[in-house]
């Protein structure tokens, strides 16, 4: 399975994962992307767009559950903190990855990717290949 990692920390794409306020959004096979930032809520801080581990491996031992709309409202106050314009909750759990799902709205992972780094205003880091003709 190959996987790439981008890390947002200290401002910038290729930033200290450490940071506060940090991003890392790593992508395995064009399938699942684990997106964990900083700082979250006590038992929040980790989502999925794609497929949830759990599903994709049809193996409950390889994700915990995840509270969607918790973390869609812990993610759109993130957003806050790196200087996002208001993002709403509800735009932010439209990316997220369903339990149980057959199959995700887009194709490939790396466009929901894409679309969430947009959705908060971030640089699309150098080296993510989604899909170009996203608004």
């Amino acid at each position: 399975m190959s996987t790439t990692t981008f890390v947002y920390g200290d401002g910038a794409w290729g930033g200290d994962a450490a940071a506060t306020p940090s991003l890392t959004i790593e992508v395995q096979d064009g399938d699942i992307a684990t997106v964990d930032y900083r700082p979250a809520p006590d038992g929040l801080g980790r989502f999925y767009l794609g497929f949830q581990p759990r599903d994709f491996f049809d193996d409950p031992a390889e994700s915990d559950p995840v509270d969607l709309a918790a973390e869609a409202e812990a993610f759109a106050e993130w957003a806050l903190l790196v200087g996002a314009v208001d993002v709403e909750a509800k735009h932010v759990r439209r990316l997220l990855a369903e339990d149980h799902v057959d199959e995700p709205a887009d194709t490939f992972v790396e466009e929901t990717v894409e679309r969430l780094v947009r959705l908060v205003g971030l640089p699309i880091p150098e080296g993510l290949e989604g899909g170009n003709d996203l608004v």
